[in-house]
């Protein structure tokens, strides 16, 4: 937990709103790739990351600075998420090539030049494999691996304890290996 990050939102909830462009430029990245890794749509993700700002003005003062700013951020980013996949669930009800229950390919990435071709395969692969993951699962190895948040504040943004956290990071770590060596004896067949 950053004190300074409490501490600006605390200035915020107190009416200095001016300060919320600085916890902007903090957040705003790892936000966007928290929604891109859970969606794979970067449109969406940049609405998603725009309204959980938005949503952080409108609830200032609901924030407690005795609790992680992190933590309340990515409930925000959490309610955000699905209050737009039931927005867009209604939108897309008759529609034949989006059924609501597929998520759509992630965008193919060209690796950098650093990255070695079998490198590249391998994290496409492990994003698929990502892919395939209950959303729980997948959310909360995307908040404990690649947002990295710490235990304890995924267990307050979850509401459970942080045995529980541990508990469900260890099983959706299972859960992604065994889809991964599937994907993989698959491709290799």
């Amino acid at each position: 937990m950053s004190t300074s990050d409490n501490v600006l939102m605390a200035e915020v909830s107190s009416g200095q709103v001016g300060k919320m462009a600085a916890l902007f430029e903090r957040h705003h990245r790892p936000l966007f790739r928290y929604f891109v890794s859970m969606n794979r749509n970067r449109e969406l993700s940049e609405d998603l990351v725009q309204d959980v700002f938005f949503r952080m003005l409108r609830y200032r003062t609901s924030y407690d600075p005795k609790q992680s700013f992190t933590a309340w951020m990515y409930q925000i980013a959490r309610n955000a998420s699905v209050d737009q996949a039931q927005k867009r669930k209604a939108e897309v009800v008759g529609i034949d090539e989006f059924d609501g229950q597929r998520r759509p390919e992630p965008a193919s990435e060209a690796p950098g030049p650093e990255e070695t071709a079998a490198k590249g395969q391998d994290l496409a692969l492990l994003r698929r494999a990502l892919d395939r993951l209950p959303e729980d699962k997948r959310e909360i190895l995307v908040l404990s691996r690649f947002q990295n948040l710490k235990y304890e504040e995924i267990a307050s943004l979850l509401g459970c304890e942080v045995g529980t956290v541990k508990v469900r990071v260890f099983r959706a770590m299972r859960a992604l290996e065994q889809i991964y060596f599937a994907l993989l004896k698959e491709q290799t067949a």
